[in-house]
């Protein structure tokens, strides 16, 4: 008994004496912490979007424990911004306690209503600072973020049930209820301008007759999960235009994601995909980037129009997470058109269809270390859940004075299921290919490349010199082998590249000139 009475009065006295040290060695101090930095940036954000969480290193690397009195917004509860410190969220916190050469770490976040600002042609760089301590000792850190203003295009919610609006779909003449969360364009959207961007939530459907067209220079940012989607009877018209700073693109439409830090600037996924529905119509895109989707283009059936069902010429598309360019059944006629960096394959006409590559560049430099599926896929059949296969025409694929290459090998497959009511119609010409099969895997009658019928004029893998692949910079130097490798005869039907230098006389394989730099 007397051990267990000695042992809880030590414990008692020890307790004590813990928490009387914890409230003494405190001392109460403004001034003398360092920062991490003297500036929070939190990166341009869209007008009512959050940003991403920021964070501020606090040191004290002092020899004492200190209790700071105050840390708090300038702007105090009428803040735009929201702090985070030790765990707990507000604008104003009292009494933070740093240990002896210990530092904590505040979080900064911000939701901006623009509409609650001055407005400077759509921006506002929004300004606040973070007090630590009070008196004549207190010590500040900057915060600025610079805040757009855009149009909103977003499927509407019942508030009642919080079920959000989803799309009915015209297939085979029956109107089906899908569970594609979005809304069709009012008459009064079916214009987008350069004025401000535009950022869609869920996907922006073009009704039945009616026509989308963007305007050069406009920008458009997806959220998660969202896109276009041009219905049966619909047509979308991007009329991007040559810009003539390289570096600001001043003119090209731009299709991305919505988040805006540089961080994500070449993050793959970010949003849905441009999905032309099968009986869309007319659609054409004209210097544009698309970037950072699941899938650039979805495009679906219509192979047999007597207009191609997607024109799309001096465009790129870039960090798709699965495919630049998937068709179905479709019909594609593209120029100038430069595909890289995709989590499968750059272009893959599937189920037959009909398409027509001239000075293109294939491409894929996709950085993870294995890589399942090629720069470019072609086949003639689509495989069921049941496992029964459907099998349609491959019309025509002809791809003239391209660049079809990658870090891998193979980088084109040509994947025929052969039947003799089904045509698998291909031709290379002129073009420069990645192709190597060291263990004869690919020995059937495709694969021939002395048939003129089907390869004529190509160069196999030689180096095409690419400026910076892995960073999506296609240009060709003095040393590519895709140099002088066109026929002039397509490069008269497409007789400037994409940077609009003249390729009659000597034309290069690909959608650019090479460069003497």
């Amino acid at each position: 008994m007397k051990r267990i009475a000695t042992f809880i009065i030590f414990s008692l006295i020890l307790l004590l004496w813990s928490s009387c040290r914890k409230e003494l060695d405190f001392e109460t101090r403004s001034g003398g912490l360092a920062f991490s930095k003297d500036t929070v940036y939190l990166d341009t954000v869209f007008t009512n979007i959050g940003s991403s969480t920021y964070n501020l290193k606090v040191y004290n690397r002092s020899d004492d424990d200190i209790s700071i009195p105050s840390v708090r917004l300038a702007r105090g509860e009428n803040s735009e911004y929201r702090l985070n410190v030790d765990g707990v969220a507000g604008k104003e916190f009292q009494n933070v306690e740093i240990l002896a050469n210990d530092s904590m770490y505040v979080f900064v976040e911000t939701t901006i209503n623009i509409n609650n600002l001055p407005n400077i042609n759509g921006e506002f760089l929004y300004t606040d600072e973070i007090e630590f301590g009070i008196g004549s000792n207190m010590q500040t850190v900057d915060l600025v973020t610079l805040v757009k203003d855009a149009h909103f295009i977003y499927p509407n919610r019942d508030n009642t049930t919080g079920v959000i609006e989803t799309i009915t779909l015209n297939v085979g003449g029956e109107q089906v209820e899908s569970d594609i969360q979005g809304r069709y364009l009012l008459q009064e959207e079916l214009t987008f301008t350069n004025e401000k961007p535009y950022v869609v939530y869920g996907f922006a459907a073009v009704p039945n007759g009616e026509t989308l067209t963007i305007n050069a220079g406009t920008r458009v940012h997806f959220h998660a999960d969202s896109g276009l989607l041009v219905s049966e009877g619909a047509s979308l018209h991007i009329n991007g235009e040559f810009s003539n700073n390289e570096e600001l693109l001043e003119n090209e439409v731009f299709l991305e994601g919505d988040r805006l830090e540089p961080s994500f600037s070449e993050v793959p996924g970010q949003w849905g995909t441009i999905w032309l529905f099968e009986g869309s119509v007319n659609n054409t895109i004209n210097y544009t980037t698309i970037k950072n989707a699941s899938v650039g283009i979805l495009s679906d059936g219509n192979p047999n129009e007597a207009n191609d069902k997607l024109t799309i010429t001096n465009s790129q598309i870039y960090n798709s997470s699965n495919y630049g360019i998937l068709g179905r059944n479709t019909s594609i006629l593209a120029e100038n058109l430069v595909i890289n960096n995709t989590g499968l394959t750059s272009f893959a006409g599937t189920l037959g269809g009909k398409y027509n590559f001239t000075h293109c560049t294939i491409a894929n430099y996709w950085s993870n270390s294995f890589r399942q599926f090629p720069a470019l896929l072609l086949n003639n059949f689509q495989e069921n859940s049941d496992g029964t296969l459907f099998l349609a025409d491959l019309t025509e694929a002809n791809f003239n004075n391209c660049i079809i290459y990658g870090n891998d090998n193979p980088e084109f497959i040509l994947d025929e299921i052969s039947d003799n009511d089904v045509s698998f119609n291909f031709k290379f010409t002129n073009s420069l290919l990645r192709f190597e099969d060291p263990t004869n895997s690919f020995n059937t009658a495709n694969y021939n490349f002395n048939d003129t019928l089907k390869y004529e004029g190509n160069v196999f893998n030689d180096d095409p010199a690419f400026l910076n692949a892995e960073n999506n910079q296609m240009r060709i130097g003095e040393s590519s082998a895709a140099i002088n490798l066109g026929n002039t005869t397509f490069a008269a039907q497409v007789p400037e590249d994409i940077s609009r230098e003249n390729r009659t006389t000597s034309p290069d394989a690909g959608a650019y000139q090479h460069t003497t730099e």
